[in-house]
């Protein structure tokens, strides 16, 4: 016989049509409204596929006739995807009521399953639209000056950690305030979990506030550690890819802790540094005489208009560093609005070493090497012509 509550119910409706299939009473009075909950979880679901077939589908032909880059980022991150399945959730959650009416610990049961899942739809949402702002925001030149992408993986590791004690919390039926106040005394354990993302988050805040380091920097390690290109900046790690094509990855607080070379001054200047020497040999230094500086005049057009201070005898290492000046003066590689100096320094055993210090315009690696390399193949290639020879150790 029913109870007066099952007469007019979902589940004395079931409970007549399984007894009208031929299934025992105690069956059908054992499963009756367990089918009607099956039956509602089934129309939620198809519910389910056909907003996700209608809503979702429609965005991605949008998407694809008008490839506008936040609607494109809406479906590659499922945004909306992971929204609608909020609304299954919600309906059977509502609907349950309906089948468990007896069964009044089973409805409980099962409506903190269907909060649980629609905590989770929602987690999934909000993590996807973190994704979707950080792709918008890396796509935006400003992205190389202050990476956020570090932000974001905290943000990610809040909404989380706030989300799983959400769940806890529903599924225990306690209040999260009760359990955020029982997390103190678990302060050390966690902290202990995340000492490398909260040290990384610390580092990667003073990287950003103090400018160190931006993406797309060259940057230089002690040791040979990295030397190369910063590709990523992240919670946890700097990816660094060097020049021969290898990635190193190096923990934020690395970078804040030790000490490293950072070449973006020189990337924003107006040139890159060339600072060598020319070793001569000292046997080979003398003063010229006329007939050499007249025999030097002609041959090197530069020098067609030197003239030594009256009275002066000038030596030909003395000529041939004027000849280096003016010859660089005459490139257009070199920055003349920089530092331009040659100078001779204290001899050594190793002969009298000229200082060669400039800036060339170029600051790519490979075109900086070809540049300096053929300045220094002419400058060697004219010293004889000064009746001076180069220091060869023996």
């Amino acid at each position: 016989m029913k109870t007066l509550h099952e007469v007019g119910t979902l589940g004395g409706w079931m409970n007549d049509v399984l007894i009208s299939w031929g299934i025992p009473s105690e069956y059908a009075n054992m499963f009756d409204e367990f089918v009607v909950a099956a039956l509602i979880i089934l129309l939620a679901v198809g519910l389910n596929y056909f907003f996700q077939a209608i809503v979702v589908g429609g965005i991605k032909r949008y998407a694809r006739r008008f490839p506008y880059r936040w609607n494109t980022l809406l479906v590659k991150r499922k945004v909306v995807h992971h929204l609608l399945h909020v609304v299954p959730g919600v309906l059977i959650y509502l609907l349950l009521p309906l089948a468990f009416v007896k069964g009044k610990d089973m409805l409980v049961f099962s409506q903190r399953i269907c909060a649980v899942y629609i905590i989770v739809a929602i987690l999934l949402t909000l993590n996807a639209m973190l994704l979707v702002m950080l792709d918008i925001y890396n796509s935006k030149e400003i992205r190389k000056n202050h990476p956020i992408r570090g932000l974001v993986q905290v943000c990610q590791v809040v909404l989380f950690f706030l989300g799983g004690i959400l769940i806890v919390a529903t599924l225990i039926n306690k209040s999260p305030i009760t359990l955020f106040a029982g997390l103190g005394a678990a302060a050390t354990v966690l902290m202990l979990v995340f000492k490398d993302s909260i040290l990384g988050f610390v580092s990667g805040v003073q990287l950003s506030a103090n400018d160190m380091l931006r993406i797309g920097d060259w940057v230089t390690l002690p040791n040979g550690m990295a030397d190369g290109i910063v590709q990523e900046i992240t919670l946890n790690t700097v990816k660094i890819q060097n020049w021969d094509n290898t990635i190193t990855t190096i923990p934020p607080y690395t970078m804040v802790n030790s000490t490293f070379q950072n070449w973006r001054g020189m990337q924003e200047s107006g040139g890159r540094r060339v600072d060598k020497r020319i070793w001569l040999d000292l046997d080979t230094i003398r003063f010229s005489t006329p007939e050499e500086l007249e025999r030097i005049r002609k041959e090197v057009p530069l020098m067609s208009d030197y003239v030594p201070a009256e009275g002066e005898m000038p030596t030909n290492s003395q000529l041939y560093r004027e000849y280096i000046e003016r010859y660089l003066m005459s490139l257009p590689v070199v920055n003349q609005d920089l530092d331009l100096i040659i100078a001779q320094k204290e001899p050594t055993e190793r002969g009298l070493p000229i200082r060669v210090y400039f800036f060339s315009r170029v600051k790519a690696w490979k075109q900086y090497e070809h540049i300096q390399s053929d300045i220094f193949d002419h400058l060697l290639g004219m010293a004889p012509r000064f009746s001076l020879k180069l220091y060869q150790g023996i």
